[in-house]
């Protein structure tokens, strides 16, 4: 694998939690970490900078341990986070060990970050985005594909690593239906370093989100998720059930705005009533806790990669 130093002989396995919108805060962070992988969250599902600093205060403190692994925070970098600059000051005054990056250009955080001795990694869905952020100097690439939950993109894995790959040699994180052990072991086989899943931690008990969206994940699969830009301007995946029980038919949803923005249903709020998840949904049968998925995860991936190994060896 080619992994930072950061995160070099820290990890559990080859994984990395996706931050998840409204849905990861300090608890799951938390738990993810101290299993042993990457456990990250967006800055903005902090409500303001103040609540933020104290969430990072707390992480730093918590997580001080070299038996947990670093954690991460998400920083969108677009023009329209107007809390950009305040978030980016904390994220450099925690001196946060990983930034995920994404929706911009990333190279003030890049520079912040390194400052610092902190690393990059930059969400990108087509390869002039991922072209993009080498130029600008980030330590790894998300190569986010098709199936991929929430806010996502629509190229196979794998072309998308391989094309990747023709270019870089640093970190590269697949995300996309990632949902197993064994997963982790073809993102590995395809060119990836590291697993990038975000699903799968929404059905897991350290998750504070409503018990009806854990519901609704296990009674879902790859048929009842709906990829539209509707609600958020954005192309994403959502939850079918979520949308009908809305108020729409998610069979025969309107266009999306000419020009953008949001469009959604009266009544209904974007993340709050229509539920995001990826495709690998179908792969979710129970809700365990972090510690006993992420265990779940290691011997799926051991079982897989051991064997191989001594074949290799022969």
């Amino acid at each position: 694998m080619s992994l930072p130093a950061v995160l070099s002989n820290r990890l559990r396995l080859p994984l990395v939690a996706a931050p998840l919108f409204l849905a990861s805060t300090p608890r799951l962070v938390e738990a993810q970490c101290h299993a042993g992988i990457v456990g990250s969250m967006p800055a903005l599902n902090a409500r303001s900078a103040e609540m933020l600093d104290d969430w990072l205060a707390q992480l730093s403190e918590r997580l001080c341990t070299p038996l947990a692994a670093p954690f991460a925070i998400n920083q969108i970098v677009s023009r329209s986070n107007r809390r950009q600059e305040q978030d980016l000051a904390l994220l450099v005054k925690h001196k946060v060990p990983v930034v995920i990056t994404s929706v911009g250009a990333p190279g003030e955080v890049v520079d912040a970050v390194h400052g610092y001795g902190g690393i990059v990694f930059h969400d990108v869905i087509s390869v002039r985005h991922a072209e993009k952020a080498v130029a600008a100097g980030v330590d790894g690439i998300v190569a986010v594909c098709a199936g991929a939950g929430g806010h996502g993109g629509t190229l196979n894995p794998l072309a998308f690593v391989n094309e990747i790959r023709r270019f870089y040699t640093g970190t590269v994180l697949l995300s996309g239906g990632l949902t197993t052990g064994k997963d982790l072991v073809a993102a590995q086989i395809m060119g990836a370093d590291l697993g990038y899943v975000g699903t799968r931690f929404l059905a897991t008990q350290e998750c504070e989100i409503d018990e009806a969206y854990k519901q609704m994940l296990l009674a879902s699969n790859a048929d009842q998720i709906v990829n539209t830009a509707l609600f958020s301007g954005l192309r994403a995946n959502y939850l079918k059930q979520s949308i009908a029980r809305a108020g729409l038919d998610p069979d025969n949803l309107p266009p999306p705005p000419a020009q953008g923005g949001t469009g959604g249903h009266k009544g209904a709020r974007l993340w709050k009533d229509i539920w995001a998840a990826g495709q690998g949904v179908g792969n979710i049968d129970d809700i365990p806790t972090v510690a006993q998925l992420i265990a779940r995860f290691e011997d799926e991936y051991h079982a897989v990669r051991l064997p191989a190994q001594r074949a290799a060896a022969v």
